[in-house]
């Protein structure tokens, strides 16, 4: 059952970085804009090159990686001794949806312009909060067969 779900997020994490986040505008008057994780990176590539290269490694990067290696895991292509790692990718990763959010509490108390939330955000902290929640039941549960076995024959 872990393992699928965490397959399932293989799926949803690029989903969630090009699904709309928030929408934000600087008058009521004019149209809101859909910012994405993709879209608001593309942005920061432009401005602040250093900031681009953090923010890319925790949202697309540091869950990515963190499926990918529970993936292996599951799979009993990578040693369970590897989760420490992966948890703390996964703590990572929670960290931007709480920037997003931060901005979000920061614009609103401003007052300039309005700025809503999507749907995205709800799907990319789903997938971060649903990746730690297998990380963890993945370090809970007790090595399946399929790991065991093929642990041993890494370790001849």
């Amino acid at each position: 059952m872990l393992r699928y779900a965490n397959l399932i997020l293989l799926v949803l994490f690029p989903i969630a970085w090009f699904a709309p986040l928030m929408r934000a505008g600087l008058l009521p008057l004019f149209g809101l804009s859909e910012i994405s994780v993709i879209s608001g990176l593309q942005s920061l590539w432009d401005s602040d090159v250093a900031l681009a290269l953090l923010v890319t490694f925790f949202a697309l990067f540091a869950p990515y990686m963190k499926t990918i290696g529970l993936a292996l895991i599951h799979f009993g292509l990578l040693r369970r001794k590897t989760l420490p790692a992966l948890q703390i990718l996964g703590k990572l990763a929670m960290a931007d949806v709480f920037l997003i959010a931060l901005y979000i509490t920061l614009s609103k108390g401003i007052g300039v312009g309005k700025i809503e939330t999507a749907w995205g955000l709800y799907l990319f902290t789903a997938c971060i909060v649903a990746s730690i929640i297998i990380g963890w039941r993945t370090e809970k549960s007790p090595k399946s067969p399929a790991i065991v076995s093929a642990e041993e024959t890494t370790h001849r």
